[in-house]
């Protein structure tokens, strides 16, 4: 017998073994009642993933469940906020039990890592789609925001770049190759890890930040048009993966993928050339990988050069959800 609406609320996200202080009701009831701390400013973010679009429709219950959380936790990040709860909408076209165990196990697992609370939702019937919204806390004035940057800060990353685009170009069979590290490349696009300490941690040497969802020159260009500023990025220091860069050696067009492509969610940040040294200590000593990717220009607009000094030759766009209705 199917399970009702309430039933599934009851089996699988009730009981989630977390709790926060500022929940005084959650799960339950017609609304979630929530006392933020009285020093603190809030922070509020939502995101839909829906099959086939954001996931292919085969992925795994547990990594979908997993990945709707981390891109929420992700645009957290980039404000350098800590998050605190969340509340999810589910829609599916099948209330199925060993779907529905799998998928609130990777979404409890990514939780229960970051300490963020499930405090309600809504369950629906129809095409698998996903909605998260989140909300964190900042202490007063310090959230890093898309502008902020200067003629002359440095632009930073963290991780790598470019491995969930070249996984998903694997996995659909655009990109025929044998790479070792494949397995590595499709856990980077079903499981992002929010760089969510981060966020914190640059929190006040930080300029301005953005996380990386639409790929890397469309949301550095989104930052760059808030902030009215523009930014020389050298290929050749874009940090890469060892999967990557293998692929890279025999197919040099795997750069339009690299810089095009999203789904990485990691953070790209300004900092001023005089707090080079403070972010590097910073780096060594929590254990984070920060690469210098380029810098900030007066003269507004991206450009991108290649190993040699020259600008790119190629044709580069992030990811747009109504580009096909416009063409």
């Amino acid at each position: 017998m199917p399970l009702s609406e309430f039933e599934i609320i009851q089996h699988y996200f009730e009981r989630q073994g977390l709790t926060r202080p500022e929940v005084l009701t959650g799960i339950g009831d017609d609304a979630a009642v929530l006392r933020p701390p009285a020093d603190r400013e809030l922070v509020i973010a939502i995101d839909t993933l829906v099959a086939g679009v954001h996931f292919p429709e085969n992925t795994p219950a547990e990594d979908i469940g997993w990945k709707v959380l981390a891109v929420n936790l992700s645009d957290l990040a980039a404000m350098g906020a800590e998050p605190a709860w969340f509340t999810l909408a589910l829609t599916m076209p099948t209330a199925s039990q060993h779907w529905l165990e799998a998928f609130s196990r990777g979404l409890f697992e990514l939780a229960q890592q970051h300490r963020i609370a499930l405090v309600g939702g809504d369950t629906t019937h129809g095409a698998l789609t996903i909605s998260v919204q989140i909300a964190g806390y900042l202490p007063p004035g310090k959230a890093i925001l898309r502008k902020g940057a200067s003629a002359g800060d440095l632009v930073y990353l963290t991780g790598t770049i470019g491995d969930a685009a070249v996984a998903l170009s694997l996995l659909l069979g655009e990109l025929k190759a044998e790479v070792p590290q494949k397995a590595e490349l499709l856990r980077r696009l079903n499981r992002p890890q929010p760089r969510v300490a981060e966020g914190q941690a640059i929190r006040e040497l930080a300029h301005c930040a953005i996380d990386i969802s639409d790929g890397l020159w469309a949301d550095i260009e989104h930052m760059l048009a808030a902030s009215g500023v523009g930014a020389r990025i050298e290929l050749s220091r874009l940090p890469l993966s060892a999967g990557v860069e293998r692929l890279l050696t025999s197919r040099p067009s795997l750069w339009r993928t690299i810089l095009g492509g999203g789904d990485d969610y990691e953070l790209c940040f300004c900092i001023s050339p005089e707090n080079r040294n403070s972010l590097e200590q910073l780096a060594q000593q929590q254990g984070f990988r920060f690469t210098c990717i380029g810098s900030i220009t007066a003269e507004p607009g991206l450009t991108c050069v290649d190993t040699g000094g020259q600008p790119l030759s190629m044709a580069v766009s992030g990811y747009q959800h109504f580009k096909k209705d416009e063409e």
